[in-house]
This record gives structure tokens, sequence and C-alpha cells, in this order.
């Protein structure tokens, strides 16, 4: 069968089972006598362990199948659920994630899944984990062949051996052993498969396909066949293949499956012969259920997100020729023109709105992965702590969504390693031991805000300002001015972390510098707010979206500048003479506030043919609590445009993240105004 056009929806699907077994299991961690929980893991592992065995990805179904034991176990209360059974559980779906990412990427799949299987193997036994862990290398070079050993079914081959019974094949247990002078077993085992594939159906072999293929077995081995042929005649075939001593043929009854738990399943072969319709029937009725079960809400479909890509480029060039047809419209000055470019705005607004749509992916597929990362650092600090995560069904464009994994790692990380404190140090100050930390996502006009909010020990200010000082990051007078955000803000300037224990200053600081400068660059901001002995929150601001912006067109001389409306508070018109200097410093004052003033015609070096005026045009621009006015020779509106990179060649120009083309052709800069306000 060719598998290629299953592929991706085998990666996706797969990624989609191994995200409800981390949820789940987590759930399971605080709730151990669930066992609903517990069924649902397991139909999720049973899901991937079917679907791995179809696509013959033979490493990923066995251990999903070792996985599933546990599980089988653990809902039959053989096994009682603790956090050491959980942990390698986790590292079983470790190493399934990891196979599923080698798919993806084009590989093969295959793993070495040998520590994970033990493990598995020997808490199935009733081994305690740590016992387990001590004896998975033991265990597996004691390990005795289990070529004679009778062999085991899973649910799968116990229903097409039914259905084989039922429609009057015989099913025979065959165990052949070669001889020991045997050279080329594989060989002889590819014989014996020949001969019996043409006698019926091989539904089993111990050890598996791969391994006797491989020649990882003594001498001996087991398959079991579906097949309307005597044992006599089978047992005759088999032992005129060469260098066959052995052919026990054994009739399999009903009776025997009844007293066996479910094992290995292995791949089964579907050739044209009488039994190989019933396997193929067996699959067919599988599927046919699986079918009916997704019907109800198979209303999606997924698109790759180049093509999503490929589809916003266009409409990027129809924003471009959209604005260039309002403008014409307005020089003509045609009524029916009008109404037309009017109406054909109004419908490309829509589409617009439905493609940014498309193009946005709820966060939840970034917060997905913070439970367990939570979980483990929690257990590796030796804390007690409990993530809460609110709003995870907030949208954010998928451009958005790959950008701001890194920086919430590394939030959380801080969070839990220098905010939260140790059960101890919580209990002594009066604190539950459990600390808490709250992952909280939700719009606010065409904005998301990420919030991360932990109860821990908060942030010290004085102690920020004196490591601020001894770095040299700021002077004692700007020291003495600091409001509190802005003196926490410091511990993401670059340098302010040194050699020394992080611990002198509540720990936080490390590369937060890097932090800030991603959500920047996303066109965000990030601030902190924070009580000692309290807690911290960071809180982000970030777009809904990076390729189509709304923005204030300005302009100086005869050069248009765009400046994002996200950044702006207001404009405003101001006398020369409301002009103040301080520290060599223009300045307003704005609604009480100092605020400095920067000339743009100054900064991007555009020469001057006009005199200024009396009045001067200003666009008042914020950065987190700071402000600063812009000062422009005239405002011309607000309009969306697309924003487009300005190349490999021109990547450090100065307070300029990209252009735009505008209605009339020109081309219009987009003024970045994080890096104007310090």
């Amino acid at each position: 069968m060719e598998m290629n056009q299953y592929l991706e929806v085998f990666i996706e699907e797969s990624k989609e089972h191994l995200q409800a077994c981390n949820e789940q299991l987590l759930e399971l961690e605080k709730k151990p006598e669930d066992i609903k929980i517990v069924n649902e893991i397991f139909r999720s592992a049973h899901t991937l362990k079917g679907m791995s065995a179809t696509m013959g990805y033979e490493d990923l179904a066995n251990l999903t199948h070792q996985m599933e034991n546990v599980l089988d176990a653990i809902r039959n209360q053989k096994i009682k659920v603790n956090a050491e059974i959980l942990d390698v559980v986790f590292l079983a779906v470790d190493d399934l994630e990891a196979m599923v990412h080698s798919i993806a990427e084009g590989g093969d799949g295959k793993r070495d899944v040998s520590e994970a299987v033990t493990k598995l193997k020997l808490i199935e036994m009733g081994q305690n984990p740590a016992q387990a862990e001590a004896k998975a290398e033991t265990a597996v070079a004691m390990a005795e062949p289990s070529a004679a050993v009778k062999s085991t079914y899973d649910e799968f081959e116990w229903t097409v051996i039914q259905q084989s019974r039922e429609q009057g094949f015989e099913i025979y247990e065959i165990s052949v052993a070669l001889r020991e002078d045997c050279l080329l077993k594989a060989a002889r085992v590819y014989m014996i498969f020949e001969v019996l594939e043409k006698m019926g159906e091989v539904i089993k072999a111990t050890p598996s396909v791969d391994q006797l293929e491989e020649e990882q077995f003594d001498q001996e081995f087991s398959i079991t066949i579906v097949t309307q042929e005597s044992r006599e005649d089978v047992q005759q075939k088999l032992l005129k293949v060469s260098e066959v001593e052995k052919a026990d043929v054994v009739p399999l009854s009903l009776d025997d499956l009844g007293q066996q738990e479910p094992e290995k399943e292995e791949e089964v072969r579907t050739p044209s012969s009488p039994a190989g319709s019933i396997v193929a029937e067996t699959l067919s009725n599988e599927g046919k259920k699986a079918s009916a079960a997704k019907q109800v809400s198979n209303k999606t479909i997924r698109v790759n997100i180049e093509r999503l890509d490929i589809l916003m480029n266009l409409f990027e060039e129809l924003v471009i020729d959209r604005g260039r047809l309002e403008q014409i419209s307005r020089e003509v000055n045609n009524q029916e023109l009008h109404e037309t470019v009017e109406h054909m705005s109004r419908i490309s607004g829509d589409l617009q709105n439905i493609i940014l749509n498309m193009r946005m992916v709820p966060i939840e597929t970034v917060f997905n992965r913070f439970p367990r990362m939570v979980r483990q650092l929690a257990r590796d600090l030796n804390k007690k702590i409990n993530l809460e995560i609110v709003g995870a069904e907030t949208e954010l464009d998928r451009t958005v969504i790959d950008e701001i994994g890194d920086p919430l790692v590394h939030l959380i990380r801080n969070a839990l390693d220098h905010g939260v404190e140790t059960p101890e140090i919580r209990k002594a100050n009066g604190k539950s031991e459990e600390g808490s930390v709250i992952l909280k996502a939700y719009h606010s006009g065409n904005h998301v805000f990420i919030e991360i909010e932990d109860d821990g020990a908060g942030i010290n200010k004085e102690k920020v300002i004196s490591k601020a000082l001894k770095n040299g990051i700021i002077t004692e007078q700007a020291a003495a001015a600091l409001s509190d955000k802005q003196a926490y803000e410091l511990i993401f300037a670059s340098g302010f972390s040194t050699a020394e224990k992080i611990s002198d200053v509540s720990g936080r600081g490390v590369g937060l510098d890097v932090v800030k400068n991603t959500i920047e660059s996303l066109g965000g901001s990030v601030s902190i707010d924070s009580k000692v002995g309290q807690g911290s929150i960071f809180s982000i601001q970030l777009p809904l979206t990076l390729s189509i912006i709304s923005v204030m067109l300005v302009e100086i001389e005869e050069e248009k500048f765009a400046i994002p409306l996200s950044s702006i508070i207001e404009t405003a018109i101001i006398k020369k003479g409301d002009i103040l200097s301080a520290h060599n410093q223009k300045v307003i004052d704005f609604r009480g506030k100092v605020v400095p003033l920067l000339s743009l015609k100054e900064i991007f070096n555009v020469p001057s043919e006009h005199q200024e005026g009396e009045f001067l045009s200003v666009v008042i621009v914020r950065k987190g609590e700071k402000m600063a006015g812009l000062i422009v020779d005239s405002f011309i509106g607000q309009q969306e445009v697309v924003l487009k990179s300005l190349g490999n060649y021109l990547t450090n120009v100065f307070a300029i993240s990209g252009a735009t083309i505008l209605g009339n052709g020109q081309v219009a800069l987009i003024v970045d105004c994080n890096a104007l306000i310090k």
C-alpha cells in the first residue's frame, strides 16, 4: 500500500494523541484513582499503536504497545499510580515524541527505546520503578530468547483468529527449529515464510519478522498461521525446507486464547488468499468504526502553512492595489468608479479578515508544552508548584506563535527557578507549601496580552538598583528618579546579569535582555509589576498579526513615513515656545509628564527645504511606561499597510522596522518607535 499520501495526516494525528497523553498523564498525577483518565490515555495510546503499525513504524508501535500494557494494568487495578511510575511513562512519551519528530523531519522513526521498554516491562511485572531503573540493563542482558515461548495475541489478532475460525479456517501455532550448523538463518526464514504464505496467512511471528530477518534469534521461533490446509500437509511442506530440523504444528483453540493476555501487535500481511481477505475485512471493519466515530466532528481540513503564506502574499499585493485604486478614484472623481472601488474595498476588507483568521492559531499550541516542563522542573528543584493556564483558546497569527515560545519558556523557568520559594521557606513565611504560577492570555483591541504571574518572593527594588549601579547600567542620579516599574525593568538590560549568584536579585535577570529583544522584534512590549514577598507579574503585549498593520502616515519634507498605531498615544500641535530644555534634551510638558522631543527629520537625515513655522506637529508614542514626542512636518492620516522586509542588504537600518508601498506607488518607511525610546 502507498503510505506517503497518509504520512502528513499520521504525523499530525500522532502529535495530537501524544499531546493528549501528556495532558491526561498530568491530570492522572493529580487524580491517581480516576480510571476515566486512565481510559482516555489508553485510548490515545491504542490508536497511536494501530496507526504506527499500519504505517510500518515498528519501534513506535512496540513502545506504545508496552506503554499500553502498563496502562491496562493500572486500569485493572493491578498497579497503583505514583509519581515514579508516571516518570517512566513520561519517558516513553518523550521517546514517542522524538520518533514522531524524526518522521516529520523525513527520518525513519527508528530509535533505541530499550530503556523505556525494559522499565515499562518491569513495572508491568510489579517491580518498583526505582528498582526498574537499576535493573534495566541487567534485564536486557539476562533476557532469554522468546522463540520457544508460546505466542500471545493482542485484541486485533484475536479478532482475526476468531473470525477465521467462524468461517471454517484452521489456526496453527508452529514451532520451527533450524539446525545448529545453519549458516544463513535469514535465508531459511524467508523460505519458510514463502511456503507458509502460499498456504494461508501468517498473523503472528515470535520473535518479530524484523528480528527474524536480522537473525536476532537462536535456532527456534514460532509462527501462527490461518489456513485451510491440514496439519500434516503444513508440517510436511515445512520439513522439506533445507536445514529445518523440526516443525511442530499445533492446532490453536479459542479456549487457549481465553487464558492469554494481549501481547505485541505485529505487522499484518494481506495477500490475495482466503485468509488474507479475513484480515482485510477486519481492517476494513476497524476503519469503518473509526470513521463513524469521527464523522460527527470531521468538519475541518488541514492546510499546509506554506499555502496560507502564498495566499497572504497574494492578498498583500491586492491591498497595495486597493490603495492605488482608492487614490485614483479620488483624483478622477467619477461617481461610478468611486462606488465600484468602495464596494471592492469592503469586499477585500472582509476577505482580509477571513485570511487573517485562517492564519490564527490558538495559543494553546505553545502553552501545551508548559505543564510537562513545570512538573519536571518542580521535581528537579524539590518545589511544589501548581501551574494554572487561563485563556489557552486565545488566537494569534502563526508567525507570532512560532516566535513567542522560547521567550515564554525563559520567563516561566525564571518564575519557577527563582520566583517561587522552596516549601520550607514558603511555610516559614506563612504561605502554603505549594507555589502558584498563572499563565494567562487574552485579547484587548488589536493586541494579545500574555501574563506570567507567580506568588513567589517578588523582586527587591533596592537590590536590583544596587546591581545595576554595580554593573554600570545606570548612574546614581538616574537611579534616584526611578519608579518601581522602571527599576524592575532594569533586569531586562543587557549586561545586568553577572557570574554572581542570581539569588542576590531574587533570581531575575538571566538572559532576559534576549527575551525583551525577541518580543520587541515582534512589535510587542514587556513590562513587570512586583511586590516583595507576594510575587511578580510579567506582562507581554503582542500584535495580532505581523503582516498587515494599521499606521499613521506622516510627511517629512517630501518623504512619507508610517508610525504603527499600536505605539501612538495621540497626536498634538504644539507651540515652539512651549518647548523646554533639560539635560541638553528638548522636552515638553504633556499632561503633567515631561516627554522628550525627537525630530525625525534629524534622526533620518532628511534634507531640509522649508523653514519650521511657529507650530509643530508631534506624534506622542510610547514604549511601556516611557514616552516620546516625534516631530513631523504634517499628518496624512490612518491607513492599513502591508509590512515588507527591507531585505538582506538593509538589516541594520536604525529605527526602521520595514517598508510599505502606498497607493501612488511611493515607498513609505515604517518607524520602529521602540528603537527611538530609551
